[in-house]
């Protein structure tokens, strides 16, 4: 069983691969190129493209039932201190997926989490907190209120 420490170690892991995969791809690159880190690393496995099943739930709390399949790439590297990371995210960029491996293995040491956290996450955050409540908006104005009017008469 895992104590508190790993606990949130995986949960902080999860966390970041959420935000670099919900990332607009050309705001993490962008990103990514200002960090300015450029580790060297080999590839132990892929970059792969295949399908993985989605499973869907009616109203959210029915059992589940196969909604369909998405296309996901996969990818595996170790930097030259042997930190390993893995990645996968919907989609076919490679590049993408490498990158995002690449980073899950910088961060396993402190102070390049640090910097990862505050120069990259922290912005990436940012820039989805602002297309979600863009689209929000732009959502939001196109309601329609549906009422019915109440005759006097019965």
């Amino acid at each position: 069983m895992m104590d508190t420490a790993e606990n949130q170690i995986a949960e902080d892991r999860r966390t970041r691969m959420a935000l670099l995969s919900q990332a607009s791809p050309k705001v993490f690159a962008k990103q990514w190129q200002q960090l300015g880190i450029d580790p060297e690393f080999e590839i132990l496995r892929g970059p792969e493209t295949g399908l993985v099943s989605l499973k869907g739930r009616i109203g959210g709390g029915g059992a589940p039932f196969p909604f369909g399949d998405a296309t996901a790439t996969r990818v595996s590297v170790r930097l030259v201190d042997n930190r390993v990371g893995h990645a996968m995210m919907l989609g076919r960029d490679t590049n993408r997926v490498t990158i995002a491996a690449v980073i899950d293995a910088l961060c396993q040491n402190a102070d390049d989490r640090k910097k990862i956290d505050s120069e990259l996450l922290a912005p990436l955050e940012a820039s989805i907190l602002e297309r979600d409540a863009t689209r929000s908006a732009q959502t939001a104005a196109t309601r329609v209120d549906f009422f019915t009017m109440v005759r006097g008469e019965d």
